[in-house]
C-alpha cells in the first residue's frame, strides 16, 4: 500500500501480485478473515486452544504528513491504523514499543525484532506484521515412540537425533520422482504441515526447482493413504535482512532515494525502504506445532507405511505449513539438522 509508478511495478513482479491495487488490498481483507477463522473449538499444541493470529501494524513518526487515504487502505484492509510515534526526539522509546507490540502479538516468541541501530530519529516509517500459529495434531505423534535415529547432513556426516514416529491412517502422501511427501492435518483439518523429503544429495537442486507450479503440481499427486512416518522433531529460530534478497528479485528502486516512489502514503517521493528484518519460530513436536513470526519494513526519507508409504525424513528436507481452502503458504522453510534444535 502506498507505493506507486515503477517501485509498484517492481514490487508486484517481484512478490508475484497480479490483482492491480484496487483489488490486491481487499484480496489481502479477505485472506486475513477467513485465516482469523481457524482452530475454533480446537486444540494448541500447548493443550490450550489453537491460535492462528496474522495481524498488521503501522508506526509513523508524529509531525510527518501521510496521506488520508493511505490511511484509509490501511483501516480497511489491513485492520489497522497510523500509530504515532516519536522517533525524532525518541526513537530508542519508539523501537521498545514495536518490539513489545511484536513480542506481544507472537506470545513473547518473537522478541526484539528491531536491533538497536533499526531505527533513528531519521525513520519515518516503520511497518511490521506477525503471525503466530498454535495447533494439535489431528492424529499426534505417541511420545513414547520417539526414539533416537541417525540424521544424515548436507555434507555427509550424521547426527544423532529424536525421530517421531508414528503409523497415520488415511493421510494424503505420495512417492514422486526424487522425493516423498505427505500433508500432516492439524486438528483443525483446513490446515497441515506438508513435509517434502528429496533423495539423498538432491535438496539443492530439488528447492531450486520448486516453484509454484510445482508445488501445485505435489498437491495434486498426495492420495489419501497409510503412512508409516519417522519424522525429526525440529526446532528453530532464524533472523534475516531481507533487503538483498528482495534486490535480486527485481525490488529495487525501493531502496534507493529519488528512485523510490511511496507517493502514496505521503504525497511525495521522500520516503525510501532503508532496512527489512525478518524473524521466525517454529517448533514441530509429537502434540503439534508453535511458529511465530515477525517482519519489520523501516522506511526513512532522502538524504518473506508397512502396507502403504513409507516416509523417513533421515536427511534435510522441506516443510511448509498451508491452508488448504486459500492454499496461502503461513511458513515455509527447510530442516538441515534437526539436532541443533
Amino acid at each position: 500500500a502506498g507505493a506507486a509508478g515503477n517501485t509498484a511495478t517492481e514490487m508486484a513482479a517481484a512478490m508475484h501480485y497480479t490483482l492491480p491495487p484496487e483489488r490486491l488490498h481487499p484480496a489481502f481483507d479477505a485472506l486475513d478473515l477467513a485465516l482469523a477463522s481457524r482452530g475454533n473449538g480446537k486444540l494448541g499444541a500447548d493443550g490450550g486452544p489453537m491460535r492462528l493470529h496474522v495481524v498488521n501494524a503501522a508506526w509513523g513518526e508524529r509531525t510527518y504528513a501521510f496521506e488520508s487515504s493511505y490511511r484509509d487502505t490501511l483501516a480497511a484492509n489491513y485492520g489497522t491504523g497510523l500509530n504515532l510515534l516519536d522517533f525524532i526526539n525518541n526513537y530508542s522509546s519508539a523501537r521498545v514499543t514495536i518490539n513489545d507490540w511484536v513480542a506481544g502479538q507472537t506470545e513473547n516468541r518473537i522478541k526484539d525484532l528491531l536491533p538497536e541501530d533499526a531505527v533513528d530519529s531519521a525513520t519515518r516509517l516503520v511497518l511490521t506484521n506477525a503471525v503466530y500459529f498454535n495447533a494439535a495434531w489431528l492424529q499426534p505423534f505417541d511420545p513414547t515412540i520417539t526414539h533416537d535415529g541417525t540424521f544424515k547432513l548436507l555434507d555427509g556426516t550424521a547426527v544423532t537425533t529424536a525421530f517421531m514416529g508414528s503409523t497415520l491412517a488415511n493421510v494424503p502422501a505420495m512417492q514422486g520422482d526424487g522425493f516423498a511427501a505427505v500433508s500432516l492435518p492439524y486438528q483443525d483439518d483446513r490446515l497441515s504441515l506438508l513435509v517434502v523429503v528429496p533423495d539423498s544429495g538432491t535438496l539443492a537442486t530439488f528447492e531450486a526447482s520448486l516453484d509454484a507450479t510445482k508445488l501445485n503440481a505435489i498437491l495434486a499427486g498426495l492420495t489419501n493413504q497409510q503412512v508409516l512416518l519417522g519424522l525429526p522433531r525440529f526446532r528453530t529460530e532464524t533472523s534475516q535482512s531481507l533487503e538483498d534478497l528482495l534486490k535480486a528479485l527485481g525490488m529495487t528502486s525501493a531502496f534507493v532515494f529519488g528512485q523510490a516512489d511511496f507517493s502514496g502514503m505521503d504525497g511525495s517521493r521522500n520516503l525510501y525502504i532503508s532496512k527489512v528484518i525478518h524473524r521466525a519460530f517454529i517448533d514441530v513436536a509429537e502434540k503439534g506445532t508453535e511458529a511465530a513470526a515477525a517482519t519489520a519494513v523501516v522506511m526513512n526519507p532522502g538524504a518473506a507405511a508397512p502396507t502403504g508409504l513409507d516416509i523417513y525424513a533421515d536427511r534435510p528436507f522441506l516443510y511448509l505449513l498451508r491452508d488448504q481452502p486459500t492454499g496461502a503458504v503461513i511458513f515455509m522453510g527447510r530442516v538441515l539438522d534437526p539436532s541443533q534444535s
